[in-house]
């Protein structure tokens, strides 16, 4: 029996990087797995790859930055499965190159915003599926948020936005037993490997320079991380903010 055994979760964003780090680490502790992803081909084969570990998949083609996209596959997931255990929010845009503040556009807040807004979407229309007590949602947030990493300043309030109203539900959804968690990630994702074909020298100094000096895995490092969320080990633990990044970012 795994750890999350007969739990169905959501995770979106789930075709790659963290989002299938994670959906990979849930499948192999026994939860099924229902995958938002606008991506067709990678959602796909990220779902045949669970269902090759020996547990339940579904993809679900979704916009999480439009409410209706996220309303129906709520719907799809819960028809399907039967009930919902667990949500993870994932799914987040972000402009390819650094932008400065002073650059900011009506459409790169806007790209930046979406994953905000699906966060939004996506814990609305899971509440009344979750089970009280027993829910989980588990957001992503961004050090480029809590550090205010220059160059970033939309992707950094979207993350930051994310954190503000994961503590506003975990007050509120606590007393039904449902927990909301935020992780901030440091992975191996598309994102950071394009950054360090870019710039190799950079991307060795950033992670020779954490206290463990490397860059996380995303489903043995970050996966297991939002396993922690996902299960009964956390019931006790809301509202909070975990900095899986090697010690980099020391929270208080």
């Amino acid at each position: 029996m795994g750890r999350l055994s007969g739990k169905v979760a959501i995770v979106t964003g789930a075709g790659r990087g963290v989002g299938r780090g994670i959906a990979l680490a849930f499948a192999k502790e026994g939860a099924s797995l229902a995958l938002a992803e606008i991506r067709e081909a990678e959602g796909r084969a990220v779902a045949a790859e669970i269902e090759a570990l020996g547990a339940r998949a579904l993809f679900v083609a979704c916009d999480v930055a439009q409410r209706a996209s996220a309303d129906a596959c709520v719907a799809q997931v819960v028809a399907h499965f039967g009930r919902l255990d667990v949500l993870v929010n994932n799914a987040q845009r972000a402009p390819l190159e650094l932008v400065p503040f002073l650059q900011h556009s009506d459409e790169t807040l806007a790209l930046c915003m979406a994953g905000f807004l699906g966060t939004v979407y996506f814990m609305q229309a899971c509440h009344p599926h979750l089970p009280k007590p027993g829910g989980r949602v588990i957001n992503l947030g961004s050090a480029a948020g809590y550090e205010g990493l220059p160059g970033q300043a939309g992707y950094a309030a979207a993350k930051e936005a994310i954190r503000a109203i994961s503590r506003s539900a975990a007050r509120e959804w606590g007393r039904e037993g449902v927990t909301v968690n935020v992780i901030c990630p440091f992975a191996n994702s598309p994102g950071w490997r394009e950054f360090e074909q870019h710039d190799p020298a950079a991307a060795r100094r950033i992670a020779a320079g954490r206290p463990i000096p490397r860059v996380g895995d995303c489903e043995a490092d970050i996966g297991r991380a939002a396993l922690f969320f996902a299960s009964e080990d956390s019931g006790y633990v809301t509202g909070h903010t975990l900095a899986v990044d090697g010690g980099a970012a020391i929270l208080r």
